[in-house]
């Protein structure tokens, strides 16, 4: 983080009171976490659901913090800690925090492409950060920083050398789109997809497509929208948007139009672009969605097609292993409806014989059941050998399956209880094991006990 902000305009952008401090003091760097802070940071104290970082000013300050950001209202308990600090009080840490990186951001020479969208974020920003550094410096969200907190960190990681960002925008809430694309202020806005991801939250695929699409009113000035042209939520945009757009998908009538062929191609403006990268299904939308953004950021046909080449999966999503002489899928990052259906699309597509150790689809609320039903049908048709079920929700599934005579399942509440059952296939069978579940239930520390003794 290479921040170069006066305390003078710090207290401005913020609606900050500044105490026991020089105007002309610089602050070059912040951190929320006391567990990762470096001497000489400034240490910002957030609420959060479980934690309150006002609690950790004391730790901030042992760990070499040299000014702190705090909530007004709770100053008074910390005059003691303080009285030789360098402190800002602000009506709420949070969005002192949001104003901060939205400052930063506006203070750089950088083209910014935002993404959102219910599947395929990460992937589609993965791929688009590598065709970008074809072109030039290029900064991403890392990891899983797409939300209120996340976001505003990695737009403050944002150097004067950058000459790109890709920043991924995630939500459950209506309004948590509106929040983040605000600050972010994208030149070029990917939505990829709207299907039941956190329904448990928003309620109904409307109110998904309202909020994803909150972020066409936060765009900076001449932004394009790129956008998933097949679904049948986002295809509305081709007549509701009247600003600059870009769709993309496997239909005719979309600007990028995807090939059906085994690598991943597409024409645009009659131009045929084919990168030579083996690609799925899903992951050829991502893709076409990665190199639709580039090609509004100004990027040539070589470089796209350069560029792809060089794009790496981020970890456990359809990571790629083998253990004895068996395949494994490690799909373990999440799931709901239409990942779940991807990943069992992929597997039957892998030679027999085929495994599936499938977990609960969270957050789906009073429309888990239908869904985990609907799991067993595209469970049958996916042809496996057998399933293995493990979590509260997914009981589901198991019950739809011994109705529909698939004999072939086997349920737990605790995933280890497969430990031995996956053993014997691993020692016997040169077939195809493909572990999935939302994130919660930690599907991958299976996979690393399963690893461990082989």
């Amino acid at each position: 983080m290479q921040l170069k902000i006066s305390y003078q305009t710090l207290a401005k952008i913020t609606n900050g009171i500044l105490c026991q401090a020089n105007l002309k003091d610089i602050l070059k760097s912040i951190s929320y976490d006391t567990r990762t802070l470096q001497k000489g940071q400034a240490y910002i104290a957030l609420k959060g659901a479980k934690l309150d970082g006002h609690t950790f000013i004391k730790k901030a300050l042992e760990a070499g913090a040299n000014f702190v950001i705090l909530e007004r209202k709770e100053a008074p308990k910390y005059d003691e800690i303080l009285k030789n600090t360098p402190f800002l009080t602000v009506e709420n840490s949070l969005l002192a925090l949001q104003e901060i990186a939205k400052f930063h951001r506006l203070s750089k020479e950088i083209k910014i492409a935002a993404i959102t969208g219910s599947n395929g974020k990460s992937t589609t920003k993965q791929m688009l950060s590598a065709l970008l550094k074809q072109s030039g410096k290029t900064c991403s969200t890392e990891g899983n920083f797409n939300n209120q907190v996340g976001v505003p960190i990695s737009l403050l990681e944002i150097k004067n050398t950058d000459k790109f960002g890709v920043f991924e925008l995630g939500a459950s809430h209506v309004g948590d789109i509106a929040e983040i694309a605000r600050l972010v202020l994208p030149d070029v806005a990917v939505l990829t997809n709207i299907s039941p991801s956190h329904l448990e939250y928003f309620g109904t695929m409307e109110n998904i497509y309202k909020t994803k699409t909150e972020i066409l009113q936060h765009l900076n000035m001449g932004a394009t929208v790129v956008f998933n042209g097949d679904d049948k939520f986002l295809k509305n945009l081709k007549t509701d948007y009247k600003g600059k757009m870009l769709s993309y998908g496997f239909d005719s009538g979309n600007d990028i139009v995807i090939k059906n062929s085994p690598t991943f191609s597409f024409t645009y403006k009659g131009a045929l672009f084919n990168t030579g990268v083996v690609l799925e299904h899903h992951n050829k939308l991502n893709a076409a969605a990665a190199c639709g953004a580039a090609l509004a950021l100004g990027l040539f046909k070589e470089n796209i097609e350069k560029g792809l080449k060089t794009y790496k999966p981020m970890p456990m999503r359809l990571e790629k292993h083998k253990l004895g002489k068996t395949e494994i899928l490690l799909d373990c990052y999440n799931a709901n409806p239409v990942s779940m259906e991807n990943a069992l699309n992929i597997l039957s597509t892998y030679p027999a014989p085929r495994f599936a150790v499938l977990g609960d689809m969270r957050e789906l609320g009073n429309f888990s059941k239908m869904y985990h039903k609907e799991l067993a049908d595209q469970i049958i048709r996916s042809k496996l050998d057998k399933v293995f079920l493990a979590g509260q929700e997914i009981e589901t599934t198991y019950k739809e399956l011994l109705k529909l005579n698939f004999k072939e399942a086997k349920y737990s509440l605790n995933k280890l209880d497969f430990l031995e059952d996956l053993k014997q296939i691993i020692k016997n069978q040169k077939g195809t094991i493909l572990f999935k579940a939302s994130r919660s239930l930690n599907f991958e520390e299976l996979f690393f006990k399963l690893k461990e003794e082989n």
